[in-house]
């Protein structure tokens, strides 16, 4: 299966997701929904967030130019929130799968999605 299929069928096909990438903790978008755009910087920033999440916790996430307040981080996953949506960013082996959710999906629908997503990725190696 390509990325773009992961990002296409797992994540916006659920109906939980509505915009998505993964991008390699070396760098580089892999794949990503339509119009998703993550900067050069934003990349950096969550794949160093991982290393330190204190930092994102104080300043909170950018993503497509969007900021999310950092509700809780760690070497793993990543939660955030802007008003009635959020963000899920989980670390892979190889990759970080980033999602954002919109009203009326809720954290607790799009949260098992991600994560079980980036179970699956780090058990066949990534």
């Amino acid at each position: 299966m390509s990325w773009q299929a992961y990002v296409d069928t797992n994540l916006i096909g659920t109906g939980k997701i509505q915009k998505a990438a993964i991008i390699g903790l070396a760098g580089g978008v892999w794949a990503s929904s339509p119009g998703y755009t993550l900067s050069a910087e934003e990349q950096k920033a969550i794949v160093t967030g991982f290393e330190n999440p204190s930092s994102l916790q104080a300043s909170g996430v950018r993503l497509a130019g969007q900021k999310f307040f950092t509700l809780q981080a760690n070497d793993r996953s990543i939660y955030g929130k802007k008003a009635a949506d959020g963000c899920i960013i989980v670390k892979t082996k190889q990759a970080v799968l980033v999602a954002e959710y919109t009203a009326p999906n809720q954290a607790p629908e799009a949260t098992p999605v991600v994560e079980n997503l980036a179970d699956y990725l780090i058990g066949v190696g990534y």
